[in-house]
């Protein structure tokens, strides 16, 4: 494995870095709206699915009316 100096490290990270396409201040935006808009719906179909086995476990145990 070659060795490489601190100086020569630092100027690779810098133009690895330079090549990174960054995501624009919408395109940033929209993701983060689509994420709550997901995590919202993910939360409501759990927590209807935790009702629906909720009664059915009830039912079974015949303790729920």
């Amino acid at each position: 494995m070659a060795k490489t100096n601190v100086a020569q490290f630092f100027r690779e990270v810098r133009q690895e870095a330079s090549k990174v396409t960054w995501p624009t201040r919408r395109e940033t935006t929209v993701s983060t709206i689509m994420v709550f808009v997901m995590v919202f719906l993910a939360a409501i179909f759990f927590f209807l699915v935790d009702q629906v086995l909720a009664f059915a476990v009830k039912l079974l145990l015949g303790i729920g009316g």
